[in-house]
């Protein structure tokens, strides 16, 4: 409540689309919001783009271009990339990866695919060199780390969430395909975000200032316990396990934290360190749900979004969500029973902490929502989930 006395909710929405600006001021009042934005294209047209409330705890005011991180929300941008690189038939997803990066064909990794490498069947989750941010920001180096890991089980017959390697293979990838050897973060500024003129980084410049950005507030203590699947936690504090391992070490979303400048410049981590409005991600998704001719894509390129998962051997079961029903197919989630969002042949990327970007292309649109108040939801934050509730209602 106090956010929204001290700063309103501002932006617009078309006529028929109110109801998504009345359940984001709901947001504030009733489900603990503190900062955020919310946008939709619909066929191409921005029909909502609205933002309120605190971007940090100083209470100053969300603003029209604040942007934030939105953490694994991050990994259906850096999917765009390798999407535009099949449409120009740089890349098949059938293909094996060892056939764009021979060096990648180490310690029984010859066969595996670039479908089964982005639906997080790889068995790569984690790496078992030291990786620290000088190998994180030297390529080569990170890129001959990548190629010596060893799978932690056969390729192909397990899901398990690659919580922040998949983007470090997926820039590399890029790299050996793309013609000019770009990073995944250049290429994703010169042929998405500079093309759209949005705000949407995943490597944050230099020139950026802090007054950009908004800093994430942390969920409290009681919301930590009571939020947060019990067994998923005891997951997440022991050493031991798979998710402990993808997210905590090696290289760790520390390798990322950057207190001076509230987040890292000039750093490439594209499964977890996108820095973006709403504006941008709905914008890019909107791209995408409309037929792909912003940015120049294929018709079988989307088709092939809009499919269904392919299920490794051993079914959907995540070894390091330890949960059923998370599907995922070439860089994007999928919407299904446990995790919905928009239609069956919808794609995206959800973000820890609350934010989701998607294309739903059976009705041409393009969502994002972002935070600055962390949540506890694993299969979709209530505020989230009450703006897609309204957004629906209106189509």
């Amino acid at each position: 409540m106090i956010a929204v006395a001290s700063h309103p909710v501002e932006g617009h929405v078309s006529r028929g689309f109110e109801v998504v600006r009345e359940g984001f001021e709901q947001n504030f009042a009733q489900r603990g919001e503190l900062g955020g934005a919310c946008c939709v294209y619909v066929h191409g047209e921005k029909v909502v783009d609205v933002f309120g409330g605190v971007r940090n705890k100083l209470g100053e005011p969300w603003e029209d271009n604040t942007m934030v991180v939105v953490h694994s929300a991050t990994k259906g941008l850096a999917a765009m990339t390798l999407a535009i690189t099949h449409s120009r038939g740089w890349l098949d997803y059938e293909e094996r990866v060892a056939t764009y990066w021979p060096e990648f064909a180490q310690q029984g990794k010859e066969t595996i695919t670039v479908r089964q490498l982005l639906a997080h069947q790889a068995g790569l989750f984690a790496l078992d060199e030291p990786v620290d941010r000088a190998v994180v920001e030297d390529l080569d180096r990170l890129a001959a780390v990548l190629a010596r890991q060893k799978p932690r089980w056969e390729p192909g017959t397990r899901q398990a969430y690659h919580a922040l390697t998949l983007g470090f293979y997926e820039g590399e990838l890029l790299r050996r395909v793309d013609p000019r050897h770009r990073s995944l973060g250049q290429f994703f500024q010169e042929e998405i975000a500079t093309p759209l003129g949005e705000d949407i980084y995943l490597r944050l410049p230099e020139e950026i200032p802090n007054a950009r950005l908004a800093t994430l507030s942390p969920p409290t203590r009681l919301r930590m316990l009571t939020g947060f699947p019990f067994r998923f936690m005891l997951e997440t504090i022991n050493p031991h396990s798979n998710i402990y391992r993808a997210l905590v070490i090696n290289p760790g979303t520390a390798v990322y934290q950057d207190e001076q400048r509230v987040y890292a410049r000039n750093l490439e981590v594209p499964s977890g360190l996108g820095v973006c409005t709403a504006r941008g991600i709905a914008h890019a998704y909107g791209a995408f749900a409309a037929g792909g001719r912003e940015l120049a894509l294929r018709r079988e390129t989307l088709d092939l979004l809009a499919a269904p998962a392919i299920p490794p051997a051993r079914g959907f079961y995540d070894e390091c969500l330890k949960a059923d029903g998370v599907e995922f197919s070439l860089g994007f989630m999928k919407s299904t029973a446990i995790w919905p969002f928009g239609s069956a042949r919808s794609f995206g990327s959800p973000g820890s902490g609350g934010s989701l970007g998607f294309a739903d292309p059976d009705v041409g649109v393009g969502y994002a929502y972002v935070t600055s108040q962390t949540g506890t939801a694993l299969n979709g934050d209530p505020r989230d989930v009450a703006l897609r509730e309204a957004l629906y209602s209106a189509l």
